[in-house]
């Protein structure tokens, strides 16, 4: 990612191309995996915001084959996350660069905190996001 798109917080995780691939009920949110080929290869990662949810979620295929979500916030500065070519860490697009494990653990960077991690389950094709 470019100095500039650091500074500006530009993230490169898209929103997805199928708006109605996900649904927020009673603080749980659903994405069904077969309208999100964004989340097809291990590694892809989508970001969920807006539509009452009460915060950005960032949903990560991981290289294990698990899926992860994450509050979509750095603990640094607030900017949105992305995940790492290297197996198991995301990323701040901040110019601090903070970076974390799947479990949302610091391992460098300016971040003040860990990222607070989601509860997910993948049950009937779709990922289960616990939101609170």
């Amino acid at each position: 990612m470019g100095f500039f798109k650091r500074l500006l917080g530009i993230c490169q995780t898209r929103e997805p191309s199928d708006a109605g691939c996900w649904m927020f009920v009673k603080s749980e949110i659903s994405v069904d995996l077969a309208r999100t080929p964004e989340l097809s290869l291990k590694g892809s990662s989508i970001r969920l915001e807006g539509r009452s949810l009460p915060t950005r979620v960032l949903v990560v295929h991981g290289h294990d084959g698990e899926f992860y979500a994450f509050v979509n916030k750095c603990t640094h500065a607030g900017r949105r996350l992305d995940p790492l070519a290297d197996p198991g860490k995301i990323q701040c697009c901040s110019i601090g660069k903070s970076t974390f494990d799947y479990t949302g653990k610091k391992l460098s960077g300016t971040a003040k905190g860990d990222l607070k991690s989601l509860t997910t389950e993948t049950k009937d094709n779709k990922v289960i996001i616990k939101s609170s």
